[in-house]
């Protein structure tokens, strides 16, 4: 197979232009951009047949810059070989002959800061399987190719167009000791042999001119303890009159070897191979075998061509293959920007951005994060086969059509995130069971789908006699709530003419819960907490439980206490409000339960806990990035600025904290615990009682009351907890503001941010953070800005981090698996080989 080079940058070289040179050798393909690089050759044979592989390089000053590189070359997951530029004007060329046990072969290019890695040429070829066979395992390393007795200057190389293995020869260095002698007839019987060797290199042999023996000595440039394999060739290209014999035997390393088994009488015009059954070590270096003629024998010894090999064993791990083929669908399918090179697991240090592997045996994919990746289009059905695959997250991205089923046959897969689509129809009756049961977690992922039914009433007609009973028993309901919407209906008109205004509070004041939240009993309460048996937090109002209602959605189940802090008419005050306001960054109420006795409240669940748990945590694995961060504090500000500016009339929180804003699993921060937020219409926004958080609270509070101003106070300390990673009161009793003033007077920037981060972020966002948060924090209200400009600043401050974070990925590229190969004559050596000047 043959094959042309793509990705990369490409250039023209126009230095060291040599009219001999091979044109495909003026093109060159550089990488300055990512560590790994590689080109994917798909096998017309397939795996576990011999190919032999071979990659060219010539440098030529292509980026005039004369800066000579030195990089690695890889062969799957292991290294192959390394490419020392050390002449711009000269020819490198790497060959290996090998049997891979994958699909496909990667030759990767892997950037050792040592300079731009680049190539010229890149070919597969296919091999006989019978020959070239190392008795020890590993693949066969080309040390070099001579051709004895050919005419050719030593610097140009040999290639036969008829060679099938096409394969490359050097000439020999011969003197006057030895002679030339030619075929004075071509014959193609030459090539008949499994080795096929070329026409134009077996015609021409060397013999010794007065000698009866002849010896011949290689240099090893290479490691002395190298394992090689020694392939000599003889044809008698000579008709041999009467009485004429030729007949010689071959030996290795000062006789202590016999190659051959006996002694050869080379064929007419046939090719006969002898080579060594066991790999060969050399001590000084120095390679030297002897052909010495027979006592039989009235011609002296003939040489054909020599090849030498060195074994090279690798490990060949890879992902498992049907891992390899699924992701590779998965990213040619959805187009996915990423640079996704050669294995996805392997080597650990160049694993795929965005999959977590498990090497426990064989490396396997068990995460996959394509969240935000732009993928558009069915879910595929490749994710079928990536069956150690216990996490998907597809999140935010533009898919469209069913939720397959092909989720409920993937036997590992316990989280599953598809919110923020375009999904449509129902979730399979398979999936819906397996998260019934426990073994999959995602019914709160599926959010953000508007056209998505999660209930198994809208899996269309199939279930319709099923259902006609309860719908018929359900009628006389439907009319008694028809009724009562028009009545509320009326209400409301009437209302409207007055000019009244219905506020929250007011709302409030009607006694007994009612909304449009599911309502629950005490019974069905301790089912969805299995008896209350796990916890997930402690608040003012009691213990929060987890949850799992009918359908599968996980929930957190606020319990009211009578030790509480805060009695049940804070926590039907809290209740009351979330059933009139709604916003993607305020907690969602679900239902409620209040029979007199017992009252709790149920919300969405929110996996990743509360900001404060996230930011005192010590794990390297839970440290939050800068980006992480900033969009934290833009998800609360834009709820607190929806209750300050959205709601009529507007509520102050009250009890604004980091304790107070939940994170879901893609870390969307939502504002929670409303048992003392106030509208402004209320009265109670006057008091001066201590209402809040020391460390958040307003400074004003007792001579101002807690107003708007008073939570945008207790958010700039927020966001300076989120700068810093450190508690609104730092350990020894210091005010976070107090602790960061003398570093802000300084400018020091790198100490005030939390030191885990390492100095990975932006500086000017940074900077801009951290007056935001001072501007929260002025000492009077009229001084501190409007959760409006809040949100505003914080956004551009976001902006300025992901616009650096791009400017550092631009240039960044992605070779695809879909390359091919040139039927391109070329000419390789694998040792310096400078061209004619």
């Amino acid at each position: 197979m043959k094959t042309s080079l793509v990705g990369g940058s490409s250039h023209r070289r126009k230095e060291y232009v040599d009219e001999d040179l091979n044109q495909h050798l003026m093109n060159v393909r550089s990488f300055p951009k990512g560590d790994r690089n590689c080109y994917t050759l798909p096998p017309r044979q397939g795996k576990n047949h011999k190919y032999l592989i071979r990659a060219r390089f010539m440098y030529g000053n292509y980026d005039s810059k004369n800066q000579l590189p030195i990089f690695k070359l890889y062969l799957g997951v292991d290294e192959w070989t390394t490419v020392n530029v050390t002449d711009a004007s000269s020819i490198y060329r790497k060959e290996i002959i090998h049997i891979p046990i994958t699909d496909d072969i990667d030759v990767c290019l892997v950037n050792t800061n040592s300079g731009t890695p680049f190539i010229s040429v890149l070919e597969l070829r296919e091999l006989n399987d019978l020959i070239y066979s190392p008795t020890e395992p590993g693949s066969l390393l080309l040390f070099d190719r001579w051709d004895f007795g050919t005419q050719q200057e030593e610097w140009k190389l040999i290639r036969d167009k008829d060679d099938v293995y096409d394969r490359i020869w050097k000439p020999f260095s011969w003197s006057s000791w030895l002679r030339s002698i030619n075929a004075s007839l071509v014959s193609s019987s030459f090539s008949a042999s499994d080795y096929k060797l070329p026409v134009s290199v077996m015609a021409t042999a060397a013999t010794p001119a007065n000698e009866s023996a002849w010896n011949i000595s290689l240099k090893i440039d290479d490691d002395a303890s190298d394992m090689l394999y020694i392939y000599m060739h003889f044809a008698e290209v000579e008709k041999l009159g009467k009485g004429q014999f030729r007949e010689f035997t071959i030996s290795l390393n000062d006789n202590d070897y016999e190659l051959y088994g006996g002694a050869l009488a080379p064929r007419y015009l046939f090719s006969d191979t002898a080579r060594n059954n066991y790999s060969l070590r050399s001590t000084t270096k120095i390679l030297s075998f002897s052909l010495t003629k027979t006592s039989r024998s009235t011609l002296p010894p003939i040489i054909n061509a020599v090849e030498v090999y060195m074994i090279k064993e690798f490990s060949q791990s890879s992902t498992r293959q049907d891992d390899v083929d699924a992701i590779r669908k998965i990213k040619s399918g959805y187009t996915v920007s990423r640079n996704w090179q050669g294995d996805p697991c392997l080597p650990i240090k160049y694993q795929w951005d965005g999959l977590t592997c498990s090497h426990s045996t064989y490396p396997t994919i068990i995460s996959l994060n394509l969240s935000s990746s732009n993928l558009s289009g069915n879910i595929l059905p490749s994710f079928s086969s990536l069956k150690s695959l216990q996490n998907l997250d597809l999140s935010y991205n533009n898919l469209t059509g069913p939720v397959p089923k092909i989720f409920a046959d993937l036997p590992s897969l316990t989280i599953l995130n598809l919110t923020g689509n375009n999904l449509t129809g129902s979730v399979p009756q398979a999936v819906m069971d397996k998260f019934k049961d426990g073994t999959l977690r995602f019914a709160h992922y599926l959010g953000k789908n508007p056209n998505l039914c999660r209930s198994i009433s809208c899996q269309g007609k199939k279930k319709k006699k099923k259902f006609l009973i309860p719908v018929l028993l359900a009628i006389p309901t439907v009319i008694v709530i028809l009724i009562l919407i028009t009545t509320l209906a009326i209400i409301r008109k009437l209302i409207k003419r007055r000019g009244t205004k219905e506020t929250v509070t007011e709302w409030a004041k009607e006694g007994p819960l009612k909304s449009g939240n599911s309502e629950f009993t005490f019974s069905d309460v301790a089912s969805m907490t299995n008896n209350f048996s796990q916890t997930i937090g402690r608040g003012g109002f009691g213990q929060v439980y987890l949850g799992i209602l009918a359908d599968g959605t996980e929930v957190a189940v606020k319990m009211h206490s009578e030790s509480s802090i805060q009695g049940p008419k804070a926590l039907r005050a809290e209740a009351k409000l979330l059933t009139r306001v709604h916003h993607k960054n305020l907690v969602r109420l679900i239902g409620y339960c209040d029979d007199g006795t017992n009252m709790a409240l149920v919300y969405e669940y929110m996996s990743n806990g509360n900001l404060q748990q996230k930011l005192s945590g010590r794990e390297a694995a839970d440290v939050l990035n800068w980006k992480q961060r900033l969009q934290i504090a833009v998800d609360a500000a834009h709820g607190l600025e929806y209750l300050h500016n959205g709601c009529k009339p507007p509520i102050v929180h009250r009890d604004m904290k980091s304790s107070n804003i939940l994170l879901t699993e893609t870390l969307e921060a939502k504002i929670a615990d409303f048992g003392m937020s106030r509208d402004l219409e209320s009265g109670a926004l006057l008091s001066t009682d201590p209402v809040g958080t020391p460390g958040y609270l307003d400074p004003e509070y007792q001579s101002a009351g807690l107003n708007k101003k008073s939570d945008v106070y207790s958010f700039g300390i927020v966001l300076l907890e989120l700068i810093t990673g450190r508690p609104a009161i730092i350990p020894g009793g210091i005010h976070i503001v107090v602790w960061v003033s003398p570093m802000i007077e300084r400018g020091d920037i790198g100490s005030i941010v939390d030191p885990r981060l390492q100095g990975d972020f932006n500086t000017n966002s940074a900077w801009k953070a951290v007056e935001i948060a001072l501007a929260c924090v002025a000492s009077t209200g009229m001084q501190r800005p409007d959760m409006s400009h809040v949100e505003v600043d914080l956004k551009e401050c976001l902006e300025t981090e992901v616009a650096s974070r791009r400017i550092q990925r631009v240039g960044s590229h992605s070779i695809g698996s879909g390359n091919f190969l040139e039927d391109v004559p070329m000419a390789l050596s694998t040792e310096l080989t400078p061209h004619a000047r």
